[in-house]
């Protein structure tokens, strides 16, 4: 264990048009907070905690062109001079590679999408409050942060990709993966005994104890950080350090996520 004590957060940011959700975990996987607001809010609860390893799920920076480098494409059997996802992160290709789909990350600023740009402002406050980069293997402080990529962590976890997250089929798949992983969540089974013909034929489903795909993001960010503080044996990580690496929530990751 990394430092007893230690609340576990995960962030789902946005381009500042809708708040952010942000979830806490204890050591015994309780929920802690499951919230949203702005990113003033978000950090007045993590200054707040004494001790934290926050998942975060953007981008930590821009695309420094690694994967354009000789050395690089090498090391991937790509041609060496060749221009094949030169726009990618070396996180991005490595999961790409897996059958991982995910957005590419720009090489500026200026041209990243304003949840990215948001993502970038956080890694940075967080940084300013003592916050470090987790890299595994190595010595961790009291304070640690992490790139999460969702979508990644549920296929991991899943060992094949989810249903598409914004389905009642892809948020019921995604809570009950954390529900089995041991998250002190509501099973999300229980949702479809309640389902009656009548709720059909009228369309009001009793769906209260299922939880949104935003919050469900920051609940496996949440997760994530979790296994770093408390198991960090079985998290990987993809990626270069130069360019940022993403945690994903698995001992060995497969070759293909069908």
């Amino acid at each position: 264990m990394l430092f007893a004590d230690a609340v576990h957060v995960g962030i789902d940011p946005t381009a500042g048009v809708r708040p952010m959700y942000y979830a806490a975990l204890d050591a015994d996987l309780r929920l802690l907070a499951l919230d949203k607001g702005n990113m003033e809010d978000v950090l007045a609860f993590i200054g707040g905690l004494e001790a934290a390893v926050v998942g975060i799920d953007a981008p930590q920076s821009p695309n420094k062109g690694l994967m354009r480098q000789m050395e690089v494409r090498r090391r991937f059997n790509l041609q060496p001079r060749g221009q094949t996802w030169g726009n990618w992160r070396v996180c991005e290709y490595e999961l790409r590679c897996r059958n991982i789909r995910l957005y590419n990350t720009p090489g500026s600023e200026k041209t990243a999408p304003g949840w990215v740009r948001t993502g970038f402002t956080l890694y940075q406050r967080l940084q300013s409050m003592g916050f470090n980069f987790f890299v595994s293997g190595e010595d961790s402080e009291q304070q640690a942060m992490i790139e999460v990529q969702p979508h990644a962590s549920f296929a991991v976890l899943l060992e094949r990709r989810p249903f598409l997250k914004r389905n009642l089929e892809g948020r019921m798949q995604r809570q009950l993966v954390l529900f089995l992983e041991g998250l002190a969540l509501p099973n999300p089974l229980h949702a479809l005994e309640e389902i009656t013909r009548h709720h059909l034929l009228t369309g009001h489903l009793p769906l209260d104890a299922l939880y949104e795909h935003d919050q469900l993001d920051a609940l496996v960010a949440a997760y994530t950080a979790y296994l770093v503080g408390v198991e960090p044996e079985r998290v990987v990580q993809v990626g270069d350090q130069e360019e940022g690496l993403i945690t994903l929530p698995t001992m060995r990751l497969k070759d293909f996520y069908p």
